[in-house]
């Protein structure tokens, strides 16, 4: 679906809500974590600071995908949300090392936690902010299945999580007056936003090295193409994602003595019926017409290891 001038996407929308949110956020837990002297709310501030700055990040990534390719970038630049996975992830990786780094020192040097129920207020007010968010966040990427939306999405269920075990902890040095509590849930969050950070880099990474699509989608479409009844058979079926759009390449196998508009119209029906298996991603397909199946020719091209011209008639030498 195409944008009108001016437009903003959802995509663009649920970065600016989410940023918008994660100011808050770090504005209230910031005052109070430093005022309370608390590692575990100190971390969730820190967290929360991250959470604005990615987000702010992601905004800018996503307007930079949605931009048409051109002669520079022919496949348009949807990687770029990949790259910030990948960034953002690392960021996530780090804060939870500075969380665990704090939670260590309040450990050794004995801290004390002070303002326990102005404490206790703040992050219950952020944990049931933070979940009106979520439930934003994994409906826009549902209808979308941006990579960036998911991993945001991701990254603030996870700051759930470590919100609750804030009030947890809060809650036992408050009735017991064990300081050493807090700093112990602190270490314990700062391992989980690590644990959670991998697979928000996993998938950026798998992006950007071209991994296939799922193995039942890829399935699906070698169904489809088989099933074709003017289709003699196929090979060479490669695909990827960039997050916004997916891309497949294949070559049909059709009869010697087709027209070209025939094989054309049939190109057009099974490309159809592939773009209609996730209609909510952009789709490149890039069909191949053979008048019989050159899977080796193929192989010898990929390989690089064709060592002379090819023969008259596109038949490439053996190996």
């Amino acid at each position: 679906m195409s944008l009108k001038s001016g437009e903003m996407s959802a995509q663009r929308r649920a970065t600016v809500v989410s940023t918008s949110v994660a100011a808050l956020l770090t504005f209230v837990k910031l005052f109070v974590g430093i005022a309370s002297g608390s590692v575990a709310v100190l971390a969730s501030a820190i967290d929360s600071t991250l959470d604005m700055g990615v987000s702010i990040f992601n905004f800018f990534a996503i307007k930079k995908a949605e931009e048409h390719p051109d002669e520079h970038f022919n496949y348009g630049k949807g990687k770029i949300q990949a790259i910030a996975g990948v960034i953002e992830g690392t960021i996530i990786t780090l804060s939870g090392l500075f969380i665990i780094y704090e939670a260590i020192s309040k450990i050794i040097h004995k801290h004390p936690t002070q303002y326990l129920g102005v404490s206790l207020g703040v992050m219950l007010f952020s944990i049931v902010v933070t979940w009106l968010l979520v439930r934003y966040l994994l409906r826009i990427a549902k209808e979308t299945d941006n990579i960036v939306i998911k991993a945001d999405a991701l990254h603030y269920q996870t700051d759930l999580l470590s919100n609750g075990a804030v009030v947890a902890a809060l809650a036992i040095v408050y009735l017991t007056g064990w300081d050493w509590i807090d700093a112990l849930f602190g270490l314990g969050i700062g391992i989980y936003i690590i644990y959670s950070a991998y697979e928000i880099i996993e998938e950026g990474v798998m992006i950007l090295l071209d991994r296939s699509l799922p193995g039942e989608m890829v399935s699906k479409i070698g169904e489809i193409i088989a099933n074709h009844p003017k289709v003699n058979g196929y090979h060479w079926l490669k695909t990827r994602t960039d997050g916004t759009r997916n891309y497949v390449e294949f070559h049909l196998v059709l009869t010697p003595e087709m027209t070209l508009e025939e094989a054309h119209h049939i190109a057009e029906e099974i490309e159809c019926k592939i773009a209609a298996l996730e209609p909510n991603k952009g789709w490149v397909i890039t069909p191949h017409f053979d008048p019989y199946d050159d899977e080796h020719i193929n192989e010898i091209f990929f390989d690089g290891k064709v060592t002379q011209q090819c023969a008259v008639g596109g038949e490439a030498p053996a190996n």
